[in-house]
Formats: C-alpha cells, structure tokens, sequence
C-alpha cells in the first residue's frame, strides 16, 4: 500500500534557538493535528544537518524522541520505537519517505515520524550562516488506495568535482570555539549549476512517471530565494501552481518541502491540484523527486 501524509506541522518560533527544540516542537504539533499519541508512532526520523553545538553524538533523533515522549520505555508501554538520523540536506525527507514506506509495506510501522530542523550551532542567529532555524515534522501512514500516496521516489547525484556547497568546522581555526563555530562555502556558479540539474532530473522523472507537468502542484526545496521559480520556469509549469517556503528569510534546508506543502494545505493551494511534485535540490549536487497524489 502506498505511503500518504498524516498530518505535517512547522516550528518558527524564533524563541526556540536550536534545532532539537524546533524538530520537537514541530514533532509534537504534527501528532496533535493527527490526533495520534506520541505512543503510537512505530519509527522516527531526523533529516536535519546543522545541529546543536555541532554535536555528532548522540543521534539528534534521539534526543527528540525523549522530548516527543516517543514509546520511552516499551516495557512499560509495551510498543518499541526506533529512531535514527537520515541526512542528505534539503532532499532527506524524501530519502526518509522512501525508508518509511519499507516500513510501512512490511507492516513493521503503523506511522512514522519525518522531522527536521537546523540552526546555527551557537544557539543565536547569524544572517552570514544563510539558514533559518526552524524545524517541520510530516507523519507518514499507509493507505488503502492505491491510487493515492507518494509514487517512486528518484534521486540523482552530480559526478562533478565540486559539491557546490559545503558545511565544516575549521578545527585549526575555532580553537576553543568548536561548539558554537561552522563555516559554509558556497561556489559562485552553485545556483546556476543547481537549477540546471535539477530541472533536468525533475523532467526526466516527470516523464518516467507519465506525470503531466501543466496539472501539478510544484513543491520546491529552498536553496535560493529564486530556486522555485527558476525551477518551474525550465519545467514549463506556471507561476500559480509553484510552491514554496513564504515568510522565512533564509533557507530552510533540511525543513523546506515539508514546510512548503504545510503551507500549501493551509492555504488551500494543494487541493487545488491533483498531485503534487516534490523536488529537492542541494549540495553533492544531489537532487531528489516524488509525485504525491491524494494531496489534502
């Protein structure tokens, strides 16, 4: 059966300084508007990159589960969870549907939970960072029509000798600052190289799948502020039926489609189409697509 949206949530409380408060905030906001307890969520999954005081361990999927009160103790709860971290930049929700639904078909899960969020490491804004902290969460369930759900997922990965952008810690350089330092580079030709790539990779999905790109919802990740329309313009898709993040000044990243059909269902947009088409783009170059019908 196929893989469908629950329910999704964001997080852009600018009190919430990190990216574990976000992803959990937005977490316990999603299982509220679906009505499902904490309790009853089988698998949960962090996409989210940049993270608190550049911590690598534990997995940041873990210590959201403790603040979702995600099956904590299943001795006592009696229902295991799993959680782990998935991190790809903007394309890892879609990395994490193509997990969760090998969860899903094997009825190894009833629901999992997709979160994410990013901040800067030190906990306080940084307009030189380039992404904004906030967080979103999207819970994934099985459903009976066949028809509906998220279709294949397809990935790609640039062979160029650049990444296009990368995020590190000069460890030379911070000295004793390496909990609240991170340096990211972007190439001067990033953007350009970025749409190109993903405008190729989305039409040869679109036309693998038989999807018809003058009747679909484009939901775009957020790598610039002119990505989306950019992206739509080479696939031919008009300005109307073009979504994406509104209202964040900076790039939400790790958050971006889940954050953008949020928007989408709130204002009514995804209704008004009968699928949508979800594509990511970001560094590696990576890009990563997938039709969704039934959008509500």
């Amino acid at each position: 059966m196929p893989t469908a949206i629950t329910s999704t949530a964001v997080s852009t409380d600018p009190h919430l300084g990190g990216s574990i408060a976000h992803a959990s905030a937005a977490a316990t906001a999603c299982l509220e508007r679906a009505g499902i307890g904490p309790d009853q969520v089988d698998l949960l999954i962090n996409v989210g990159v940049y993270r608190d005081e550049n911590m690598a361990e534990p997995a940041m999927s873990a210590l959201i589960q403790k603040n979702v009160g995600t099956n904590l103790d299943y001795l006592r709860s009696g229902r295991a969870a799993l959680s782990f971290d998935l991190m790809n930049g903007a394309c890892g929700v879609l990395n994490a549907v193509q997990v969760a639904g090998a969860f899903l078909d094997t009825g190894d899960a009833e629901f999992v939970l997709v979160v994410s969020g990013d901040a800067h490491p030190s906990g306080r804004p940084d307009p030189a960072f380039g992404y904004a902290s906030v967080g979103a969460a999207i819970l994934l369930s099985r459903t009976t029509d066949a028809g509906a759900g998220f279709g294949r997922v397809g990935t790609a990965a640039d062979a160029g000798d650049t990444p296009g952008v990368v995020g590190y810690i000069d460890l030379d350089a911070v000295g004793t600052l390496g909990r609240e330092r991170v340096t990211v580079e972007r190439d001067a030709d990033y953007t350009e190289r970025l749409v190109e790539f993903a405008a190729a990779e989305a039409a040869r999905y679109a036309a693998a799948e038989g999807i018809d790109l003058s009747d679909v919802l484009l939901v775009a990740s957020q790598p610039t502020p002119t990505f989306a329309a950019e992206l739509a313009g080479r696939l031919g898709i008009a300005a109307p039926a073009v979504v994406t993040v509104q209202g964040v000044d900076a790039d939400p990243h790790s958050s971006a489609l889940t954050f953008a059909y949020h928007q989408a269902v709130s204002t009514g947009q995804a209704a008004a189409y009968p699928q949508a088409l979800f594509v990511a783009a970001g560094a590696g170059l990576s890009v990563a697509c997938s039709v969704y019908r039934g959008a509500r």
